[in-house]
């Protein structure tokens, strides 16, 4: 079976789809990967309420899961809104990916933390200093910038409980963090390979641990570790008057609310939808509150919708 690597690929033009063509090969892979048995046995379905119902935070008083970026705004009357082409790779829905840690980590924690790793603090903690403190050379160097004598062995014990501190962060969560149980060791291990480079500890840059993935198994790990964060799995679906008033769409309802190319488009780009109640104003075709996602590819996206589709969620 052919593998097809994501990082800095990412950035190359796919093959365009147009028309029929692309509900012929977005139907076709659907089907493939349903025939072909690539529900990925590790696979799992979301389920429960969002991370902020679990803290009792409003969308609005959370710094979780937001790009601070909502999109393009909606056209004007008359005007008509900007063209966009989904161009998904041949074959994406049944074609295993290889993944780095930076991969990994867009996937599962850039939505909080960003792209530097410094989150928003005092709600999310930057993970720069916890990282470089897993250091022996950062560490020693401190140290002796303050005046202070250490050993080598104590520097590196030092190191050692720092290390297990992160380590638990992804097992256990923090007070505002969630646990990430869909993350087997490999994929922590290529997280935190990547966060070392990310915090310039020394000797990082050659340390890069490669996954494979299932399609399913991106798209799972997209929606438990950011579209969880704001949507629960389950639950009722609103109307425009709701959207308004400020709720969210469960992820259950997704799938039914959009298309897949819509679907990839709110994502990635963003795209205008109606709130409010009838008689509808200009002001009423809002884009929404929903972050967009500049850092995810179609393909990511896609996965997404392919994962929901596959594994419907429950509460």
């Amino acid at each position: 079976m052919i593998t097809r690597a994501r990082g800095e690929t990412l950035r190359k033009k796919r093959p365009h789809l147009k028309g029929l063509l692309v509900a012929f090969m977005l139907g076709s892979s659907l089907l493939s990967a349903q025939t072909l048995g690539t529900k990925d046995v590790s696979v799992t379905t979301v389920q429960g309420e969002s991370w902020l119902k679990h803290l009792h935070r409003s969308f609005n008083d959370s710094s979780m899961g937001k790009t601070w970026d909502l999109g393009p705004p909606p056209p004007m009357p008359g005007e008509e809104s900007p063209r966009w082409q989904l161009e998904l790779s041949p074959g994406y829905a049944a074609q295993p990916v290889v993944l780095h840690g930076s991969d990994l980590y867009r996937l599962n924690c850039q939505g909080c933390h960003g792209v530097t790793g410094s989150g928003a603090p005092p709600e999310i903690n930057s993970v720069i200093n916890p990282v470089r403190a897993t250091s022996v050379a950062i560490i020693l160097e401190r140290t002796k910038k303050t005046g202070q004598e250490m050993s080598r062995a104590g520097a590196a014990e030092l190191a050692k409980q720092a290390k297990v501190l992160i380590l638990q962060r992804f097992h256990k969560g923090g007070e505002a963090m969630p646990a990430f149980p869909q993350l087997n060791e490999l994929e922590i291990r290529s997280i935190v390979a990547y966060l070392e480079q990310l915090s310039e500890v020394p000797g990082a840059e050659g340390n890069r641990v490669a996954v494979k993935e299932s399609p399913t198994r991106v798209g799972e790990q997209l929606v438990k570790s950011t579209c969880h964060i704001c949507h629960s799995a389950a639950g009722p679906n609103p109307d425009p008057q709701q959207l308004y008033d400020g709720a969210i769409p469960p992820l259950s309802a997704l799938t039914t609310r959009t298309s897949l190319p819509e679907f990839v488009r709110k994502v990635t780009i963003g795209a205008p939808i109606v709130m409010g109640a009838a008689p509808l104003s200009y002001r009423d075709s809002y884009t929404g509150r929903m972050p967009v996602f500049h850092y995810l590819s179609q393909d990511d996206a896609a996965d997404a919708y392919l994962y929901l589709t596959l594994y419907p969620p429950h509460e």
